[in-house]
């Protein structure tokens, strides 16, 4: 995958005291309860929320500033960080990578501010970097020596997030740049199967809809898919005959004719009728969502999945890691789990310990990569998910 995330930095988020976490294709987060897991995955549900509602709509979504700002320590904390490194537009690289900025910051007397920097480095060409501050935007173009050109400024309201409001600049001013990082940030997926939902019969719809966030719309996204693409069909049904002994195929019935629903029809073994999805069980339905995702044809820029193991037997965390590095070929993966047994089967690059300090900031990572690839090699090739579960890694349970 060409273009991804690089870095995520983050101050004073919850439990994200102060934290800065390299990102590969597939990363995968191991720790304890508490230890900063989901934190990560909602900083970019909140960014997805400033993009969808705007800045001061996604923090009253979370209880605001007080409820989103570090709890730890002796004194609250003033303010917010969040900032991103990626290779999203068109002209960007690992060397010259865009980057993106948001400070929120709480006075004295309760209101809040913002501080927001778009910049795009090239290493060729014009860069551009673009500063919001007050109601204020200031656009400053970089030229191929360094040379700074005059401030261009525009206004905004005090309180609106760039990404939100700047993809109306003109191209001259970054509006191309800006829309590019927002529509990349509002398309991060956190999916976690609904397994409630999942069973029910879904609309069959007219166009190649996307996979639901959780899952609901599970029978016409399989359906859809087989239409469209066969072949990943095919594979997808070989992948759950594989892991459930039981199952010989997948296949669909139509119950309301024109009210265009759709149910799945599993073919088991032994059974003299077939299953309807509604009377499967839950890892079954928990692992055709997850193959549904890995799957996707058009999935979005980054997929969080939290618990990704949860209700899974582990004979199905060999194929799933298997297909997860296929899938990190179209779209990035954070994925958290408790699970050793899944984590014996990754590579220490996959690899993200999480720990909780005494002061309840979070560790993350806990470990380098470089520090997971010595141990591993100490230890003579001990598994990673053994290695961490016993605390070699730092890991603790």
């Amino acid at each position: 995958m060409e273009k991804r995330l690089i870095e995520l930095e983050v101050e004073n988020f919850r439990s994200l005291r102060k934290v800065a976490l390299p990102l590969g294709p597939l990363n995968v987060l191991v720790g304890a309860n508490g230890a900063g897991k989901t934190n990560i995955l909602e900083v970019f549900r909140f960014l997805a929320d400033v993009i969808r509602t705007d800045l001061q709509p996604a923090l009253d979504l979370r209880g605001g500033f007080d409820e989103v700002a570090f709890w730890g320590g002796d004194k609250p904390p003033t303010s917010i960080q969040i900032k991103l490194k990626a290779n999203w537009t068109t002209h960007s690289s690992p060397n010259a990578p865009d980057e993106y900025s948001l400070r929120i910051e709480q006075r004295s007397g309760r209101s809040l501010s913002r501080r927001e920097t778009f910049q795009f480095k090239r290493t060729q060409g014009r860069g551009r970097r673009i500063t919001i501050s007050g109601q204020k935007v200031n656009v400053v173009q970089i030229g191929k020596d360094r040379a700074e050109s005059p401030a261009h400024s525009i206004g905004i309201q005090r309180l609106s997030s760039g990404l939100s409001t700047l993809p109306r600049l003109t191209d001259d001013e970054g509006g191309t740049e800006v829309a590019t990082v927002a529509q990349r940030l509002a398309s991060f997926r956190v999916f976690d199967v609904n397994v409630g939902s999942a069973r029910m019969p879904s609309r069959f719809p007219h166009g190649m809809d996307a996979l639901e966030d959780d899952a609901a719309n599970m029978a016409a996204f399989l359906l859809t898919l087989r239409s469209r693409d066969e072949e990943a069909f095919q594979r997808l049904e070989a992948d759950a005959i594989e892991v459930l002994p039981q199952l010989t195929g997948i296949d669909f019935e139509f119950p309301s004719g024109p009210a265009r629903e759709v149910i799945v029809i599993l073919h088991e073994r032994g059974l003299r009728r077939r299953t309807q999805l509604a009377d499967a069980s839950y890892g079954t339905i928990r692992l055709l969502g997850l193959l549904s995702l890995l799957y996707d044809p058009s999935p979005p820029a980054l997929t969080c999945i939290e618990e990704i193991d949860h209700g899974l037997h582990p004979q199905a965390l060999e194929l799933l890691v298997e297909r997860l590095r296929e899938a990190s070929l179209r779209t990035q993966f954070l994925i958290a789990t408790h699970s050793p047994a899944l984590a014996d089967r990754l590579h220490p690059d996959e690899l993200v310990v999480c720990e909780r300090r005494d002061d309840g900031s979070s560790a993350i990572p806990a470990i380098s990569h470089k520090q997971i690839r010595n141990i591993v090699t100490r230890s003579e090739g001990l598994p990673l998910g053994e290695l961490w579960f016993s605390g070699a890694l730092g890991g603790d349970l």
